[in-house]
């Protein structure tokens, strides 16, 4: 197979995403072949057995025009995680097929009509004054430790604990989500404890008994209106999740709700002690662009993938049907054809149409918006109390394929 040309590197490659999100490398893929062929050894593709590599599209037009185009781009064949660990099956990447985000319409549009009752506006505008008091809690009990870890102490804190209320589960269960997502998903990183397919088991059956509960006992939360609801989706007659949707919405929510927001404010944290004239402009103007540009910034997850159902062409390269396509986040959110001087983290950029949420097709974050609420929260709290953190070290990085992760930052509070 013939390419534009030969990079020099896999945008994949776990130890190149322990140290750095490879700008450079990035920069000149999108300057010079923009849609990339990269080969990768049995282990890079594992679970995918009968693909020799695939396509990198770094551009923003492509990825974003490929996340809008489910007439020749699915997410059932493959999934949408690009790769895996180097003992992963093809079964395995198979079973990965019950999450909401591996369905292709119409059964996509179906689940996701029912799981949207968990975040439409009315229900995120709900926990606003609840959060709030949280994060301020969060940060006040940071500030009051004199120095710590930042990820643990603050940027996890707030998601998990947003995912709680969401739901009803309890909060003494948080912990046991915070655990369980960072053993599912750090399975490339040797420091990480813990075994991938049994916080997925851990997680599945802690779900199912929390919806049998709901069940038996309704109450008046999201989760009951979950998994018990009687409303008419599509052509179906009215019904909730069952116990093995439930399950796989919340390892899905577990992963997409917790790390990803956690990484979010965590690189935006860093970006402010970087930046310390966008800190103080921030506390005294409070922009409402700075939370899409934490999260542009921080891009929590560098790439999803898709594969195509048709022969096709993006940019003027052909892509055959059964092919694999990467939609490289971590590039298209620094695309100088899009972003004015992309480099710059800038809290007042207006003109910020990132792809972090996965662009603005059928699979664009339905959590969009409770994310950018725990990230403003967050913030707010730490500039209401006029916080001037201090780095101590460099952020240890996670050490994975797709997820822009950090493990400590360590920080003086004052």
């Amino acid at each position: 197979m013939t390419s534009l040309a030969v990079p020099v590197f896999d945008p994949t490659d776990p130890d190149v995403m322990a140290e750095r999100l490879p700008h450079e490398e990035l920069l000149a893929l999108r300057r010079t072949a923009p849609v990339s062929w990269i080969a990768q050894d049995e282990a890079a593709r594992a679970g995918f057995p009968d693909h020799e590599g695939y396509w990198a599209l770094s551009r923003h037009a492509d990825v974003a025009a490929v996340s809008k185009d489910q007439a020749n781009f699915s997410t059932r064949e493959n999934g949408v995680i690009i790769r895996f660990a180097p003992e992963m099956t093809r079964e395995e990447v198979e079973q990965t097929g019950f999450l909401l985000i591996n369905h292709d319409a119409p059964d996509h549009t179906k689940l996701r009509q029912i799981v949207s009752r968990a975040f439409t506006p009315r229900a995120i505008n709900a926990l606003h004054d609840g959060l709030k008091a949280r994060a301020e809690q969060i940060v006040d009990d940071a500030l009051a430790k004199g120095e710590g870890n930042f990820v643990e102490d603050v940027a996890a804190e707030l998601p998990l604990q947003a995912i709680a209320e969401l739901l009803g589960v309890p909060q003494a269960d948080r912990g046991k989500l915070f655990e369980w997502s960072n053993q599912m998903l750090s399975y490339d990183d040797p420091e990480v404890e813990g075994d991938q397919m049994t916080a997925f088991m851990e997680i599945l059956a802690y779900s199912m008994a929390l919806a049998d509960e709901r069940r038996t006992n309704p109450q008046d939360d999201i989760l009951t209106r979950l998994v018990t609801a009687d409303v008419k989706v599509g052509d179906e007659e009215g019904r909730g999740l069952t116990d093995d949707e439930f399950g796989f919405f919340m390892i899905l929510l577990a992963v997409a709700g917790n790390e990803t927001t956690r990484n979010a404010i965590t690189w935006g944290m860093h970006a402010f002690l970087q930046n310390p004239d966008q800190w103080e402009l921030y506390k005294r103007e409070r922009p409402a662009t700075a939370v899409d540009e934490i999260i542009r910034w921080a891009t929590p997850v560098t790439v999803f993938q898709r594969t195509a159902t048709n022969d096709v062409e993006i940019g003027g390269q052909a892509i055959r049907k059964g092919d694999r396509v990467g939609l490289l986040y971590a590039s298209a959110n620094f695309d100088e054809d899009v972003f004015e001087d992309p480099f710059r983290f800038d809290v007042t950029r207006d003109h910020n149409p990132h792809q972090a949420f996965g662009g603005h097709g059928a699979h664009y974050c339905i959590g969009a918006n409770l994310a950018r609420l725990e990230v403003d929260l967050i913030f707010r709290a730490l500039a209401d109390r006029d916080a001037n953190l201090t780095q101590l070290s460099e952020p240890r990085k996670l050490r994975s394929s797709w997820i822009n992760g950090v493990k400590e930052l360590r920080v003086a509070y004052r």
